[in-house]
């Protein structure tokens, strides 16, 4: 009995992980942090291809409400605007790089069906 508590446990953990992280495009916001860093806007945009500038701009108001994106406005002429992974945001770097192997092996199994 005390191992399915613990069991409900980490599937509770999962779900909330999946409300922070789900949807369509925040592995991949995240993602483009971990491999380049700093990123402009403008940089995400062309990073991920189909997202629209809207949905961009929602996704990381998400992660940056949710601790793991930080925006900086620079003082700059024109004013220009950095994204960056927070460093709890990059405690995510190990998930990122596992999920980036697991979809190569996974690409390269179906191909070879």
């Amino acid at each position: 009995m005390g191992e399915n508590i613990c069991h409900k446990k980490e599937i509770s953990a999962i779900h909330d992980t999946m409300d922070v992280l789900g949807g369509k495009w925040k592995i991949s916001i995240i993602s483009t942090m971990c491999y380049y860093n700093k990123r402009r806007f403008s940089d995400i945009l062309n990073d991920l291809d189909g997202i629209s500038n809207k949905q961009l701009s929602k996704e990381l108001k998400e992660l940056e409400q949710n601790k793991l994106v930080k925006r900086t406005v620079m003082d700059t002429q024109p004013i220009s605007v950095h994204y960056n992974l927070t460093e709890y945001g990059w405690s995510l770097q190990n998930l990122i790089y596992d999920l980036a192997a697991w979809g190569v092996k996974h690409r390269s199994r179906m191909a070879n069906k």
